[in-house]
């Protein structure tokens, strides 16, 4: 797969060279100083004795931290008392901080040059055949080569047909991590126990008598057991996202809310808690797909930075979302998320869609 290149910044020019080093302020108990710097989505870089070093490991939303000559991207949860705090809101380089958001050649294609356009936007109008293919691409290299994370909501395997293709992407390599709440695991585990999902069939959509018992008692079962895996082995059940995930040794973060029912033993009940087992799998994603899930979805897309390093290499970072929902779709690019790709479709059509042709 060929990457866009990554366009350096030339240093040696103005207004970097005369800039000074970058200003910073010591924090306080529990506080920042109240010029902190926040971070963006891309390449950003801090000029420190003299020289331009580049923010390694960044995120949205974060502070910087000089530790030892170096910057370090940290929560503001994090910062302790006395550390010296990047302050300062200029990031044209004139000030010792410089935002590198044009940092990848545009590709050259033939088309319109035109100022005026139409179909411009995301919609459920609009021609996603060359998302799909992009798409392709990507999970076709980063299978071999990078990091794949699946943000899943709970839509995902209300279907029959959806809950096995999620499971066969698995099965073919093409997850690396999943990230959930309580609802996800929870409706998967239920289909594989009952069939259902909220106690509806999940092929026929036939309701089923005292199928709103089914969830509870699928949570209970699995408490009983002490954890997703051991349910499984206990009661024999081979299919579904959870079974794929263990089976294949991926690892999962489920986000608890305050709306769980249980939750299941897995669940992670202290928001901090999950955001830094998040964090932990997003510092290595090269690409990120988020499906039906808003709210994961926007935590996600503001932890995972535009860019990465592999190998010595950076790269893009893709990040794609797909709803039904043009707002949901749209929400995370107007966070700041600039980089996302979206795709305004229904989530099951799109699961079965991609496993077909990932063959």
């Amino acid at each position: 797969m060929q990457f866009p290149e990554f366009l350096s910044p030339d240093f040696t020019k103005e207004p970097f060279c005369s800039a000074p080093d970058v200003s910073t302020e010591p924090a306080g108990d529990g506080f920042l100083p109240e010029n902190f710097y926040a971070t963006t989505i891309y390449p950003e870089y801090f000029k420190i004795g003299g020289e331009w070093k580049m923010l390694r490991q960044s995120r949205m939303d974060s502070v910087v931290v000089i530790r030892d000559g170096e910057p370090v991207v940290t929560e503001p949860r994090r910062v302790r008392e006395g550390e010296q705090v990047v302050v300062g809101r200029t990031d044209d380089g004139s000030r010792g901080v410089y935002v590198h958001a044009n940092c990848f050649a545009e590709p050259k294609e033939s088309g319109s040059s035109s100022a005026f356009a139409f179909r411009t936007g995301q919609s459920r109008e609009t021609s996603f055949s060359r998302a799909y293919d992009d798409l392709y691409d990507v999970l076709r290299y980063d299978r071999d080569h990078g990091y794949i994370v699946w943000v899943l909501g709970p839509a995902c395997v209300f279907d029959f047909d959806s809950r096995n293709a999620m499971a066969k992407l698995i099965d073919k390599g093409y997850c690396d991590c999943m990230f959930a709440g309580n609802a996800l695991a929870t409706h998967d585990l239920e289909a594989a126990m009952f069939h259902t999902g909220l106690g509806q069939d999940i092929y026929t959509k036939k309701l089923i008598e005292n199928g709103h018992y089914h969830h509870l008692h699928t949570i209970n079962l699995v408490r009983k057991a002490g954890s997703i895996e051991r349910f499984l082995q206990q009661h024999d059940l081979h299919s579904g996202v959870m079974d794929a995930l263990i089976r294949n040794n991926k690892p999962f973060v489920l986000a608890g809310s305050i709306r769980d029912d249980g939750p299941l033993p897995e669940v992670i009940p202290n928001v901090y808690d999950a955001q830094d087992a998040m964090r932990a799998h997003t510092r290595k994603a090269t690409a990120v797909i988020c499906l039906a899930t808003q709210l994961h979805t926007i935590a996600t897309g503001n932890m995972t930075p535009a860019y990465c390093e592999t190998n010595g290499v950076i790269r893009p970072v893709y990040i794609y979302t797909v709803d039904i929902s043009e707002f949901a779709v749209n929400k995370l690019h107007d966070r700041g998320s600039l980089s996302v790709k979206g795709l305004v479709t229904n989530i099951q059509d799109f699961l079965v869609h991609l496993e077909r042709n990932l063959e």
